[in-house]
């Protein structure tokens, strides 16, 4: 709720979504309007294997964390991201300065360009921007193209213009004073999310997962991929790390298959917990080798009449349909995690759209 744009439906309820990443001995805050959902959820939770935490506050107010000095603090983003936020940024200087400076510093698509050109990172071509008064010349640039906000969570602001009148049009309706960046079109076979975690101040490889787009938002994600380079973005999460990053990180990389070679450029950087962490965690702990996670729009308001018992996860088997993001589903979206070989995720989802 601190990062994520006012667009997004039920961005409230998301919290949620951490539940199966707990254990039991974690303290969990959601927000009070899942209180509805939540003894079907735990149901659910117990009866496909999936420890989590009982220990629930009903509040999503960050001042709750300054209740509790002696714990370590987990959040989808380390710091204050909007002026609307109930939390003095000073608690999180005070918590870890080194972690909230590179976190800030990252979650500017700007910042992560000009750090990318320093390092040597290949990235597709991208021109920055202080403000839309600094563009004097819109023929400068390579059509379609992509308009970018410096700082945009699940797409929000992000345009592609097809020409300099589209382009034109996004600059006059775009906030005075705000860095953006303008980018090339990137001919992409696919997109990745390439996921670090950091313990003990060290760094390690999470997860590779292929991206599932609808437009630029992003709506899911699918395990194992063929492609693994982590040798694109290693100096940017080494550099990183150094700087005092913690937990959980990742990089949107795009694949180019062109005259039967293949590359990689980086995209951007997202200093937090991301859409791929949930089903990436739930499914380690679960010991789910394959899987698909994404989020369908649903005429249900609630678990209580969204049927999946039949077809839910048997660890027997490793296949079968995990709830990830379940309290969305008061506004009509749920996120599932589908686990199984490609043909049986095929498979479940056809049995789950026809539920939808």
């Amino acid at each position: 709720m601190v990062c994520t744009h006012e667009t997004v439906v039920g961005n409230y309820l998301y919290s949620g979504r951490v539940l199966g990443l707990t254990q039991p001995e974690d303290i969990i805050q959601l927000h009070p309007a899942l209180k509805s959902q939540w003894n079907i959820i735990t149901e659910h939770y117990e009866r496909i294997g999936l420890s989590h935490s009982k220990n629930v506050i009903w509040d999503v107010s960050l001042r709750v964390l300054e209740e509790y000095p002696q714990r370590d603090v987990s959040l989808f983003f380390f710091g204050k991201a909007t002026s609307n936020v109930d939390c003095d940024e000073e608690w999180f200087r005070q918590k870890d300065c080194d972690r909230l400076n590179v976190v800030k510093f990252m979650n500017s698509k700007n910042n992560f360009i000009q750090l990318a050109q320093e390092l040597g990172v290949s990235i597709p071509k991208t021109v920055c921007f202080e403000d839309k008064f600094a563009i004097k010349d819109l023929s400068q640039f390579s059509y379609p193209c992509y308009f970018k906000p410096v700082v945009s969570v699940d797409g929000a602001g992000i345009q592609r213009c097809e020409n300099q009148q589209q382009l034109s049009l996004a600059l006059k309706v775009f906030v005075d004073d705000t860095p953006f960046q303008i980018q090339e079109e990137v001919r992409a076979s696919s997109f990745l999310n390439l996921q670090y975690y950091v313990e003990d101040s060290k760094l390690h490889h999470l997860a590779v997962t292929a991206q599932i787009l609808d437009g630029y938002a992003h709506i899911g994600n699918s395990y194992p991929t063929e492609h693994q380079p982590w040798q694109t973005v290693e100096p940017i999460a080494e550099w990183m790390v150094k700087r005092g990053m913690k937990e959980i990180f990742a990089f949107d990389v795009a694949v180019v298959e062109e005259s039967g070679q293949t590359s990689y450029l980086a995209i951007e950087c997202n200093p937090r917990f991301n859409g791929a962490s949930y089903p990436t965690f739930i499914a380690e702990k679960l010991d789910i080798s394959s899987w698909t996670c994404e989020t369908f729009k649903t005429q249900h308001h609630s678990l209580e009449n969204f049927h999946v018992k039949d077809i839910e996860f048997q660890p027997q088997s490793n296949t079968g349909v995990v709830i990830v993001n379940w309290g969305t589903i008061l506004v009509g979206k749920i996120s599932v995690l589908l686990a199984g070989t490609p043909q049986q995720q095929k498979e479940l989802s056809a049995v789950l759209k026809q539920r939808l």
